[in-house]
């Protein structure tokens, strides 16, 4: 009888594998044995791992996408305030699919399944850096979207609003405008 549920399992299990040892350091071989199926099962329901990653990370992704579209309608600084709610309210809704890119990023940025990710994240940084454009205000937005996603994946302990409202109040701190 075959399981309804496996396409479920290898993703909860890929997500699992990429979070432990990487997208790089993760094989097909590793997501089958843990799920419990055959490499040749496994590929049945996805060509590749970088098919697993894509759907794995499609949510997320698309919600990234929701948010580039706002920030292009928006003012300097109605954007850099959406942009820092949105980014933490992504990476605390994604922790595990943003903690796999974030993990192997120059190289997932490489594949053509994440060029759209990589230009949407170009355009959020954009918005945090303003229109100042300086070399701090560039530091100060790479900062915000690396500080903020290694900050949603280290403190799981704290209550979600809490770490929300902290997030986002540290984020306006670091992006406010240079005197």
């Amino acid at each position: 009888m075959a399981r309804s549920n496996t396409r479920d399992e290898i993703l909860a299990a890929a997500a699992r594998q990429f979070a432990r040892a990487g997208f790089k350091g993760t094989s097909l071989h590793d997501i089958a044995v843990e799920v419990g199926c055959s490499k040749a099962a496994l590929l049945y329901h996805f060509d590749s791992k970088e098919a697993i990653l894509t759907e794995m990370c499609a949510p997320a992704i698309a919600e990234l996408r929701e948010l580039d579209a706002k920030l292009a309608g928006l003012g300097p600084d109605a954007a850099r305030a959406a942009a820092i709610e949105g980014f933490v309210d992504l990476v605390l809704g994604y922790r595990k699919e943003i903690q796999v890119i974030y993990g192997d990023l120059p190289g997932l940025l490489q594949q053509p399944e994440f060029q759209e990710v990589h230009l949407m994240t170009q355009r959020l940084q954009a918005s945090l850096t303003g229109p100042s454009g300086s070399p701090a205000s560039h530091v100060a937005a790479k900062l915000v979207l690396a500080g903020a996603a290694a900050v949603a994946f280290d403190c799981t302990d704290y209550p979600d609003d809490d770490l929300r409202a902290a997030l986002i109040a540290a984020a306006a701190r670091v992006l406010a405008p240079e005197d």
